[in-house]
């Protein structure tokens, strides 16, 4: 398993998130339809997508072939790799793989879908354009979602602006919020997309438009809003 960390926006508005990444084993998993040689690539009946090493030859088709990038080419073996779900220890009756075995908080689960459906119905998967035509197997809560933020301050008074009312809308959707005490706002959970701001203190406002989250969370930076005495 490799844990990717995702760094965003930027100082002082900055997050870190951090996502487990694995092998997703998706029902039509590409890799399999690319490999050319009969039984190097495959799925088990439980799930499991396993790539054999004393079949695969090298080619890296899979490598290439795999959108969320988690298989790995193994140089000195001239193999591909990638995680198998610890499918050897799960035929040794194990439970479950070793990372959900070993991890302290329980934040990874090994479960039959149809004991899980609850859980299923909560999560969402990495990449959901692609859940239609490849259906991964891994799912995840509580993915982090995008966000707009800044500070607002008086270039007059030399001073943070404090309570100016900042309202965010997307389709039709508003969203509302003021600034703290130290003249910042954040707008957080925001689903990719372009939103309009308006900020606004008594009858001074600044506008700003499309504002689009869809690469990129998006830190505004200092905003100077002059507020009459």
């Amino acid at each position: 398993m490799k844990l990717t960390e995702r760094v965003r926006g930027t100082v002082p508005k900055v997050k870190v998130a951090y996502r487990p990444h694995i092998c997703m084993h998706c029902d039509e998993a590409p890799c399999i339809a690319v490999c050319r040689i009969e039984g190097a690539l495959y799925k088990r009946d439980d799930g499991l997508v396993i790539i054999n090493p004393e079949k695969c030859t090298g080619c890296k088709n899979c490598v290439d072939a795999c959108p969320f990038k988690t298989i790995y080419f193994n140089e000195d073996l001239n193999i591909a790799q990638k995680c198998t779900g610890c499918a050897h220890l799960l035929d040794q009756g194990w439970k479950e793989p070793r990372c959900v075995d070993a991890c302290p908080t329980l934040a990874i689960k090994f479960m039959d879908e149809s004991n899980a459906k609850d859980l299923i119905s909560k999560a969402e998967v990495w990449s959901p354009e692609l859940k239609s035509d490849l259906t991964p197997r891994v799912y995840y809560l509580n993915l982090p979602k995008k966000f707009i933020a800044g500070t607002v301050y008086d270039p007059i008074e030399k001073e943070v602006v404090i309570e100016a009312k900042c309202t965010l809308q997307c389709n039709g959707t508003t969203y509302t919020t003021k600034t703290d005490n130290y003249g910042d706002f954040w707008f957080e959970g925001l689903n990719d997309g372009k939103y309009d701001m308006e900020i606004t203190k008594g009858p001074v406002s600044r506008l700003f438009k499309d504002l689009d989250t869809t690469e990129a969370d998006i830190n505004l930076g200092d905003i100077p809003l002059t507020c009459p005495p």
